[in-house]
């Protein structure tokens, strides 16, 4: 799709379908805001409604503060794995490995910090190593090799989850280091007077909803310049004023239990790190074009191989990271370690709004289909829903998200 950056002026709009905020009831205007951008909005309005249904069927425990705390902790690893599972199906592939390889790195920690009592900074980043080294390798055949990345990955889950076994030698390997132990389970420190609340996580809340708002207002800003079409001001402001909101309430209820996970701030640093890198650096804006259409990418100077190499490394440093993160939680490693967590991730990033076609999704995007998948296993864990029916469910929502991506992309014809 090309645009032409040249105008500065959109063009008037027909009769009847003024885009401006005066045209039309608000309501009117959040219909036709919805139906243009739907794949953005859709799965963002279905977690609200999730949210709130478990809320009333769960009593209020949902939104708990202790329950919310938890359920960061609880999903944080399949959050940081759908971040970087979301630019290998963008860029047109798939990771099958990094379940496995998350058990991998967790085992390798243990057996550096456990067994022969390494200081857990340097074994932290020696597991980040053997991620970069297995994306690396793995890159290398796809890219390079030509490799279809479903055989790559697939042989990487067998070689890693063997792997795993002969490091563990079958066998629960723990505890890790304190230190270690804080990045799965521990909580930023308190600071400042006593106000029944934790202090560091208000004051970072309210730098979260200034950021934001700054963001969305630049974004704006841009799209306007290069007249491209924008949502009306009302719909505007309803849309910050329903994300400074969120921010609000979450910051609220972390904030009067233990305060902000750390988990939960390395998770922030990525997403707002890598949604800059999708949306304004060169190499976000190459694998949108290798996987939207990889023919017009090379012939456009991209150099593909490179940038499929790049995004596999990338997902074997985020796997990494995962695994430590999982293990610290359970404060030991396990040789069942980061079963079906591939799965999950993929699940996650396609109900978020991947493409199986590629060239689609956004990192946001990857964050709130984790977060669907993780309320949906929560509230259904306190309604005392059977795994059976847990599983039947989680199909059925990943069913009807890809679905919903072949009917949007079929109704507007592309």
């Amino acid at each position: 799709m090309s645009t032409d950056v040249t105008a500065r002026t959109p063009a008037p709009a027909p009769p009847g379908k003024s885009g401006s905020a005066t045209g039309g009831s608000l309501l009117q205007l959040m219909l036709n805001g919805l139906r243009r951008n739907m794949r953005q909005y859709g799965m963002l309005i279905a977690l609200g409604l999730i949210v709130v249904l478990f809320e009333i069927w769960t009593g209020g425990d949902l939104l708990l503060p202790r329950n919310v705390s938890n359920l960061v902790l609880q999903n944080s690893y399949i959050l940081i794995l759908a971040i970087g599972m979301m630019l290998v199906i963008i860029a047109g592939h798939i990771d099958l490995s990094v379940g496995s390889l998350t058990a991998f790195v967790g085992a390798f920690a243990a057996v550096l910090t456990v067994q022969h009592g390494m200081a857990w900074p340097l074994a932290l980043v020696l597991c980040l190593l053997v991620g970069a080294v297995a994306g690396s390798v793995q890159g290398f055949l796809i890219a390079y090799l030509g490799i279809p990345s479903f055989i790559v990955t697939l042989a990487g889950m067998l070689l890693f989850r063997g792997l795993t076994e002969i490091l563990l030698k079958g066998q629960t390997l723990g505890p890790f280091p304190n230190g270690l132990q804080k990045i799965g389970n521990g909580f930023l420190p308190e600071a400042g007077p006593n106000t029944n609340y934790h202090n560091l996580t208000l004051l970072l809340g309210l730098v979260l909803i200034a950021a934001v708002v700054w963001q969305e207002t630049q974004d704006r800003r841009r799209q306007r310049e290069f007249a491209l079409d924008v949502p009306p001001a009302k719909l505007f402001v309803l849309k910050l004023v329903a994300l400074v909101a969120a921010i609000l309430v979450l910051t609220l209820l972390l904030a009067s239990y233990k305060g902000a996970p750390i988990v939960l701030i390395i998770l922030g640093v990525l997403v707002v790190g890598y949604g800059y890198v999708m949306r304004n650096a060169v190499f976000g804006r190459h694998i949108y074009a290798i996987g939207g259409n990889l023919p017009a990418a090379k012939l456009s100077g991209v150099k593909d191989k490179r940038v499929t190499f790049q995004v596999f490394l990338n997902m074997g440093v985020l796997a990494a990271l995962a695994g430590l993160v999982v293990a610290a939680r359970l404060n030991a490693a396990s040789p069942k370690a980061g079963v079906n967590f591939e799965l999950e991730a993929i699940a996650s990033s396609f109900i978020g709004g991947a493409s199986m076609s590629g060239g689609v999704g956004t990192v946001l995007g990857a964050i709130i289909g984790g977060l669907v998948l993780g309320v949906l296993n929560n509230g259904m864990n306190l309604l005392s829903v059977g795994t059976d029916w847990q599983q039947v469910i989680k199909g059925l929502a990943l069913l009807v998200a890809v679905g919903f991506d072949v009917w949007n992309k079929r109704k507007s014809g592309s």
